[in-house]
C-alpha cells in the first residue's frame, strides 16, 4: 500500500521496479566478471586479484556508514543515486580501457565507494514511499526485480562476452547506468516522505543525543552485524572461485560459464526473495534467516565433491536460497531495530560496513589459500566460517518482528476493506 503522499504525488511502483532491475544490471557486469577477466585474460595471479579486491573493498567499506548518514540527512536521495551511477559508468570505462593494476585498483575502489550509497538510498526510497505494513512485501518485490536484473545482465554479458570478448562486458555498465538514472528520476521527489525514509515515526520522532549510542547500545543489531560479517566472509569468494575453476577448464567459454553460474543462482533468488518478503511478517525474521544461513556451509562443502562443470553449476543453485533470503531480510531487520530512531540508513550503513569487512578481507584470504593449498581447502575453510555464523545467529540473535502486531494489522486491514461495502446498506 502506497502512502497518501506517494499517491498524491503520482508515484508509480513500476519506477521502483525498474530502478531495482537496472541497478542489478549496473553492478552485475562487474564483480565476478572482473575477477575472471583478470585471471584468464590479463594473467594476474590469484594473490594480485585478491589484493586488488581487498584494498578496494576496505576503502569502499569505510564509506558505508558515512553513506548511510548522508542518506539519512539529505533530501536529494535521487540525486545521490544518479551521481553514484555516473561514477560507476566511468569506472567501468577505465577498466575496459586500461586493465592494468593501478588503474583497475583505482577504478574498483571508486566503484566500491559510490556503490555504498546505492543500497541505503534504495532502501530509504522504499521506506519513504510505502507504508510500514506493506514494507516486507515491497522489500521482497525489490529483491525479485534485483535478481531478475541479475539474470538479464548475466545472459546479456554471456552473449556479449562470447561475441566480442570478455573485455567488452564492462561497456554494458555505462549503458545500464544511464537507464537506471532515468528510472530513478521518474520517481517524483514530492512522493518521498523523508522522515519515514530515515526510520522516524512521523508523529513522534525526536532527535537522539547520539546516533552512535543508539546503534552500539542495540545488542541485536551488533549480533546481526557479526553474523553478516561472518556470512559474507564465507560467501563472497565462493562464486569467483567457482568461476575461475570453470574458466580454467573451459577457456573459450569463460564468460559464458560465469553467466551460467550467476543465472542459475539468480533464478532461485527471485522466488526466494518473494517468499521471504511474504513470510517475514507471518513467521518472523529469524526462522527464515536461519534457513539462508544453514545453506551456506552445505554449499561450500558440496563444491569439493567434484570438478565437473554440471555439478558446480548445480551446487551454485543453492546460493540463490541463502542470498535471496539475506538480501530481503537485512533491510527489514534493521528497520525493525531502528524503528522510531531516525537513524535507519546510518544503521544499515554500519551493517554494510561490517559486512564489507568480511567480504573484502575474504578475497585476499581465499586467494592466498588457493595459491598455497588449493581450491578445496578454500571451500572447506569457508564452510567452517559459515557454520560459525549459523551458530551465532541461532544462539544470540532474537526475533525482531512482532508477529502478533502484524497479524492485528492484517485483521484491521481486512475489516477496513469490508466496511465500505457494508456502509451503504446501513445507510439505507
Amino acid at each position: 500500500m502506497l502512502t497518501a503522499r506517494s499517491v498524491k504525488a503520482g508515484f508509480r511502483p513500476f519506477s521502483l521496479d525498474a530502478l531495482n532491475f537496472l541497478l542489478a544490471d549496473v553492478r552485475g557486469a562487474l564483480g565476478p566478471y572482473l575477477n575472471v577477466f583478470l585471471i584468464t585474460q590479463q594473467h594476474w595471479s590469484q594473490s594480485s586479484v585478491g589484493l586488488m579486491t581487498t584494498i578496494g573493498g576496505l576503502v569502499g567499506l569505510a564509506a558505508q556508514t558515512p553513506a548511510g548518514a548522508v542518506i539519512d540527512a539529505t533530501r536529494a536521495k535521487r540525486g545521490a543515486i544518479v551521481l553514484a551511477l555516473a561514477a560507476m559508468g566511468l569506472g567501468a570505462i577505465v577498466i575496459f580501457s586500461v586493465p592494468t593494476f593501478w588503474p583497475v585498483l583505482t577504478a574498483n575502489t571508486i566503484l566500491a565507494v559510490v556503490g555504498a550509497l546505492i543500497g541505503p538510498a534504495v532502501a530509504a526510497l522504499t521506506l519513504g514511499l510505502f507504508s510500514r505494513d506493506q514494507l516486507a512485501k515491497r522489500m521482497g518485490r525489490n529483491g525479485a526485480f534485483d535478481h531478475g536484473g541479475n539474470v538479464a545482465i548475466a545472459a546479456v554479458a554471456g552473449f556479449v562476452g562470447w561475441l566480442f570478448g570478455q573485455r567488452a562486458v564492462f561497456l554494458l555498465v555505462p549503458i545500464f547506468a544511464a537507464l537506471a538514472a532515468v528510472a530513478v528520476l521518474t520517481i517524483p521527489a514530492t512522493a518521498i516522505d523523508h522522515r519515514r525514509a530515515r526510520g522516524a515515526d512521523s508523529e513522534s520522532f525526536a532527535p537522539q543525543e547520539s546516533a552512535w549510542k543508539v546503534i552500539l547500545r542495540c545488542r541485536p543489531l551488533v549480533v546481526f552485524g557479526i553474523c553478516a560479517m561472518l556470512f559474507h566472509f564465507a560467501n563472497a569468494p565462493l562464486l569467483p572461485l567457482v568461476g575461475q575453476k570453470l574458466a580454467l577448464a573451459n577457456m573459450k567459454f569463460a564468460t559464458a560459464m560465469m553467466s551460467f553460474c550467476i543465472i542459475a543462482a539468480q533464478l532461485v533468488m527471485l522466488p526466494m526473495a518473494l517468499f521471504a518478503g511474504r513470510q517475514a511478517d507471518r513467521r518472523g525474521r529469524k526462522a527464515i534467516l536461519l534457513i539462508g544461513f544453514a545453506i551456506l556451509p552445505m554449499r561450500a562443502v558440496l563444491y569439493t565433491f567434484s570438478d565437473d562443470t554440471s555439478w558446480l553449476i548445480a551446487v551454485q543453485l543453492l546460493d540463490g536460497v541463502g542470498a535471496g533470503i539475506f538480501g530481503v531480510l537485512t533491510p527489514l531487520i534493521v528497520a525493525d531495530l531502528m524503528r522510531g530512531s531516525g537513524h535507519y540508513n546510518l544503521a544499515l550503513g554500519a551493517v554494510g560496513t561490517v559486512q564489507g569487512i568480511g567480504a573484502s578481507s575474504s578475497g585476499l584470504a581465499a586467494g592466498l589459500i588457493v595459491d598455497h593449498i588449493g581450491y578445496n581447502a578454500a571451500f572447506l575453510i569457508a564452510a567452517g566460517v559459515a557454520s560459525g555464523a549459523l551458530l551465532v545467529l541461532a544462539i544470540a540473535m532474537p526475533e525482531t518482528a512482532d508477529v502478533r502486531e502484524h497479524a492485528r494489522g492484517r485483521s484491521t486491514l481486512m475489516m477496513r476493506n469490508v466496511r465500505p461495502e457494508v456502509a451503504p446498506a446501513d445507510n439505507e
